[in-house]
């Protein structure tokens, strides 16, 4: 029997890297984004749904998600970066724009997804949830808040290993942002992003399923960053 991968935002960089690594080892791959990729396959089963409006995510996914008997693993990989802006510049707003996407659309999914059979979720992290650098702080608050969200879900999940995984730098649109947008000479945790490793998105795929076959090895609702195991 075929096993099935969930996957947000799967329509660029990680998210659609993520979708054809799995298609091509031949799973069924559920797919939620705003936008259909370019993917003619009959194990591509997607939905079109903007994760931004939380306030519909149960009333609009919950069918979608239900028909599934069994995830084999769950990438919770949809977000956003926000602004790159000093804190007094940064409006409530703005940090609440990016929360509603990194962390409250997860917390409506994994409410969905909660009863379900579930071996792994992954919750797509970042070393910026860790690590304050100027200019970072809504994206930065938002994964912080996921990496203690996922903590909080493994202690109720207790039959489903949930790790937020920080998966290194990506080349997806929203580091090119960072890459060719942002002043590194005010914001000098840009410029040390752009001096590292950058991986191309299907190397990266791949290293988060290294993680996730080798997830017994992880206490559940712990934050890994690929980059130290």
């Amino acid at each position: 029997m075929k096993k099935n991968i969930l996957i947000t935002g799967c329509s660029s960089g990680l998210g659609l890297a993520l979708t054809n690594y799995y298609l091509d080892k031949e799973y069924i791959v559920y797919g939620i984004s705003r936008t259909k990729p370019n993917i003619e396959d009959k194990n591509f089963i997607f939905k079109k749904y903007d994760l931004s409006k939380i306030e519909l995510i149960n009333q609009e996914l919950t069918a979608f998600l239900s028909q599934v008997k069994e995830f084999e693993v769950v990438y919770l990989n949809a977000g956003m970066l926000g602004g790159i802006k000093i804190l007094k510049d940064l409006s409530c707003d703005e940090i609440k724009e990016v929360l509603d996407l990194n962390v409250f659309a997860n917390k409506e999914l994994l409410d969905i997804l909660s009863p379900m059979q579930i071996n792994t979720i992954i919750g797509i992290s970042s070393g910026a949830s860790v690590k304050g650098s100027k200019g970072w702080g809504a994206y930065s608050l938002s994964k912080a808040s996921l990496n203690m969200l996922l903590s909080l879900y493994s202690k109720e999940m207790l039959d489903t290993k949930i790790l937020a995984v920080a998966p290194g730098v990506i080349e997806t649109p929203m580091t090119d942002v960072i890459r060719f947008d942002v002043d590194d000479n005010i914001f000098t945790s840009a410029k040390v992003l752009k001096e590292g490793e950058i991986q191309q998105p299907l190397d990266a795929a791949a290293r988060l399923d290294e993680v996730v076959k080798r997830a017994d090895e992880f206490e559940s609702g712990s934050f890994i960053d690929v980059r130290n195991i």
